[in-house]
């Protein structure tokens, strides 16, 4: 879906206020429906920008064959929006709402002009797109059915013999519309903040700039205004239905671009059902209590312990010089004293104090210094010498140890996956040990 950027008539009702409520269920119209369907439903909004198709967007490295399909795949999309519109525009009951969608309307219809200059640009000629996608076709067929009044549940509209029965339609038409232009609005503006301003080399900066535009973002503003204009008069169960409809469409969006083929590896979030058939996983997972139940580093410190020459028995000159036992044993205990201590405060720090929405920046923030802290402790242990002198068959023993406390679900993982995926697991503490002694070569 990609609809030009357009300044479209402004909608001064679309703040009137009206509250319809039937039991306990109240949706206040003057805080703007569209706009807390979209906060209610932010999850799926954020859950678009790690989809495999745009991370490869939006760090250039998308191939031209798979935004050539894109493009094709749009067309439809494009096709079916214009259709849509110019329905909403015969249902709906007054001059200024019908002026307003036969404005975007028209922007439709200039953005299916304007993919011509692809052919130019990215060799694609949207009349030539050949198959189109199940993934397409269930948003469009959706959206047509919504804008012929056929809603899943509701019972048809008939002839639409009165203004308040066609103005339903066309509210219902613009709620399954709305949320698309609001995700391209949005995916526009935080793909635009990843990309250079000065770097004119990105190749699909072009498609950026056209939905971060400000123009572009006053047209998915002014789409939202005209959802809340027809839903002024609607009742609690309508305006349930137009949140039933408004999901649905921002499902069927994302579902569109996880449908989109891609011909390069792409490291993203596991965000849709694996099909062993077309991809190949890399799993990457923590190890330490996350597929195992004990702390390695605990398994290894009781090994160095154990193996450690008593207090009152002298080293050969060609063993590496260790601690007694007994003096293992104090370190440890104060290193994993201040581990506790200092981890708890770690998370304590980085914890918000009450529930807040997703925030991608103060994550990052959070696990750098979460990585900070473990990069302290780690240096720590390799200070103290206590895994000092361990060779390769302690932490093999170590690993045996590790094998028979491994948690259930990693052994239901290594059984599902293991034919067509491969399994990648990290360990602070092995880490820390490989830098220690030169006898060790391997990991856990």
């Amino acid at each position: 879906m990609a609809i030009p950027p357009r300044l479209i008539v402004s909608s001064s009702s679309s703040s009137s206020c009206a509250t319809t409520s039937t039991n306990n269920s109240s949706i206040h119209i003057e805080e703007g429906l569209a706009s807390k369907f979209w906060i209610k439903f932010r999850r799926e909004s954020v859950f678009s920008m790690y989809t495999p198709f745009i991370i490869s967007l939006a760090s250039g490295t998308l191939k031209i064959d798979s935004f050539r399909h894109y493009i094709s795949q749009d067309s439809h999309f494009l096709k079916s929006f214009a259709h849509a519109f110019e329905s909403a525009e015969e249902c709906a009951d007054d001059d200024e709402a019908k002026l307003a969608t036969s404005e975007l309307r028209k922007g439709v219809l200039e953005e299916l002009k304007m993919q011509n200059s692809f052919v130019q640009e990215w060799g694609t000629d949207p009349g030539k797109e050949g198959t189109v996608h199940s993934a397409t076709v269930k948003y469009t067929d959706f959206l047509l059915a919504t804008a012929s009044g056929k809603v899943e549940g509701v019972k048809g509209p008939g002839k639409l013999a009165t203004p308040f029965e066609r103005t339903k339609v066309a509210a219902y038409t613009l709620a399954a519309m709305t949320p698309c232009m609001r995700l391209y609005s949005f995916l526009g503006k935080e793909l635009q903040a990843l990309v250079d301003p000065e770097e004119d080399r990105h190749p699909y900066k072009k498609w950026i700039d056209s939905y971060s535009s400000e123009s572009f973002q006053a047209s998915a503003l002014q789409t939202e205004d005209l959802l809340d204009k027809l839903s002024v008069s609607l009742t609690s169960e309508e305006l349930d239905i137009i949140e039933k409809l408004y999901h649905q469409a921002m499902k069927l969006e994302i579902d569109f671009f996880l449908a989109q083929p891609l011909a390069q590896p792409t490291v993203a979030p596991l965000t849709k059902g694996h099909n062993p058939a077309e991809d190949r996983l890399v799993i990457f997972s923590d190890f330490d209590l996350t597929c195992t139940v004990v702390d390695s580093s605990a398994i290894l410190a009781e090994i160095a312990i154990v193996t450690a020459p008593k207090s009152d028995v002298a080293q050969c000159e060609t063993q590496i010089g260790r601690m007694s036992s007994a003096d293992l044993r104090n370190t440890w205990d104060l290193l994993s004293g201040q581990y506790t201590e200092e981890y708890e405060q770690c998370i304590e720090s980085i914890m918000p104090s009450e529930k807040v929405e997703f925030n991608y920046e103060a994550l990052c923030k959070a696990l750098e210094q979460l990585l900070d802290f473990e990069r302290r402790v780690n240096s720590r242990v390799i200070e103290s010498g206590v895994l000092k002198g361990l060779n390769l068959e302690d932490v093999k023993r170590a690993d045996q140890l590790l094998l028979q406390v491994c948690s259930a679900h990693v052994r239901a993982l290594s059984k599902e996956f293991s034919r067509f995926s491969t399994l990648q697991y990290f360990s602070n503490e092995v880490a820390a040990l490989k830098i220690q002694t030169d006898a060790v070569h391997c990991s856990i």
